[in-house]
């Protein structure tokens, strides 16, 4: 049997699942992303000669592979958010990014400098790694297609999609901190860092996602010419070019790319917010984040069953259970108080901090610019781990959790007396 064959067999298969998985299990108290790591650890398990999937040995690969999947994933929850950016409409948003954020990269790397006693440029770039939450795989808790109406997102979906969306983004100045740590040491990269990766790179995302996105919006919508009037002929794939197109001419001019998609997603959804074509392009986005998680988790329960965890001591399973139980949920409870959420919204953003695809994908990045002074299979040992517990947590407790939510909140609803105020 020859091994490409196989792997394109799998590889098939695994993308027909992506398509009939998500009906089977609508409203089970099971997570389409569990099902692909329980089925990549069983698939490995078998005697059939496939390739180890070793980070290390494929780093870049599976830097570019995971980077390609987040990309898809930041497009499709721009597009589906339904309220408009302001101050107040994304307060919670800018609360878990401003202050959940910080607090949980502080805990994650005082864990492992405590638990682990790793050296200070490794413990940040774990918590730059897991700090993030994952657009990726939070699928049972982020918000649906685009609706018409503005206030169609209820505040837990719509805080656990929007931090996700740009937190990616936002990780990626701790992540240049601590590869700067690790290389230069001292003191003296911070006024540069300060100045080109906090300040420059992070507007000039911004920037760049707001000109592309607002220019993209009128060509699809409102060009004179019917011929490049896109939204006319109905082409889900344009929301892949937006995405390459938003990300290749910002890191061209070293902005953050992950901001600029996600923020073009949203200026092309504010260009003509109830049109049609949004949740087309949503669609044919949402099918390739399907195809990308599978092969990826898949790939992730292939690492698990090649004993790619042999490298986690107790001490390193605890500072990945101590994030997901501990550090993220009373980080995120704490940045909400006095918020728009209420006391069980708070609770529930606050626990469904899903880790994914991202951390990978920044691991493998931060990897092929230093050497921070642990064994690299250590630092994927613990990455890996936190995120397989995250992806059987929350995959397990999404769904019952996010069924009761709606249900007390449609009771109170019907409480109120129509034209009342409650």
């Amino acid at each position: 049997m020859s091994t490409p064959d196989l792997v394109l067999a799998l590889g098939g298969g695994a993308a027909l699942l992506a398509a009939v998985l998500p009906g089977l299990l609508a409203r089970r108290a099971v997570s389409l992303p569990l099902v692909y790591l329980l089925g990549g650890v069983v698939l490995f398990l078998l005697p059939i000669g496939l390739p180890e999937p070793d980070p290390i040995a494929h780093r870049a690969a599976v830097e570019h592979v995971t980077e390609i999947c987040v990309l898809v994933s930041l497009m499709g929850a721009g597009l589906a958010l339904n309220r408009r950016v302001g101050l107040r409409s994304w307060s919670t948003t800018w609360r878990l990014l401003g202050l959940a954020m910080p607090l949980t990269v502080a805990g994650i790397a005082a864990a492992a400098t405590g638990l682990l006693g790793w050296p200070l440029a490794a413990a940040l770039l774990l918590g730059a790694v897991l700090a993030p939450t994952d657009p990726v795989l939070a699928s049972d808790v982020n918000v649906g297609e685009p609706a018409d109406a503005e206030n169609a997102d209820d505040e837990v979906r719509f805080a656990l999609t929007s931090e996700a969306g740009l937190n990616d983004g936002a990780a990626f100045p701790i992540v240049y901190a601590a590869i700067a740590l690790a290389t230069a040491g001292g003191a003296g990269w911070l006024g540069e860092w300060a100045l080109t990766d906090v300040l420059y790179r992070v507007a000039a995302g911004v920037i760049c996602g707001l000109l592309i996105g607002r220019l993209l919006g009128r060509l699809f919508f409102h060009s004179r010419a019917e011929e490049l009037r896109l939204a006319e002929r109905r082409d889900g794939f344009v929301a892949l070019a937006a995405t390459l197109l938003a990300y290749g001419v910002t890191e061209l001019v070293s902005g953050y790319g992950f901001i600029a998609v996600f923020v073009t997603a949203c200026a092309i959804r504010r260009a003509e917010y109830g049109h049609g074509y949004n949740n087309i392009l949503h669609g044919f986005v949402e099918q390739l984040e399907r195809l990308f998680t599978a092969w990826l988790l898949l790939l992730l329960g292939g690492f698990v069953a090649a004993g790619g965890l042999a490298a986690l001591t107790w001490r390193g399973a605890a500072v990945g259970l101590l994030l997901l139980l501990v550090v993220r949920p009373l980080a995120g409870w704490l940045s909400q108080l006095g918020g728009l959420a209420g006391p069980r919204e708070r609770w529930v953003v606050s626990f469904f901090g899903i880790r994914g695809i991202g951390s990978l994908f920044y691991l493998a990045y931060a990897l092929g610019h230093a050497d921070f002074g642990v064994p690299p299979e250590e630092l994927w040992a613990v990455t890996a781990f936190t995120v397989v517990v995250s992806v059987v947590l929350h995959g397990v407790t999404a769904t019952p959790v996010m069924n009761r939510l709606d249900a007390l909140r449609d009771r109170r609803a019907d409480r109120v007396p129509a034209g009342g105020h409650g």
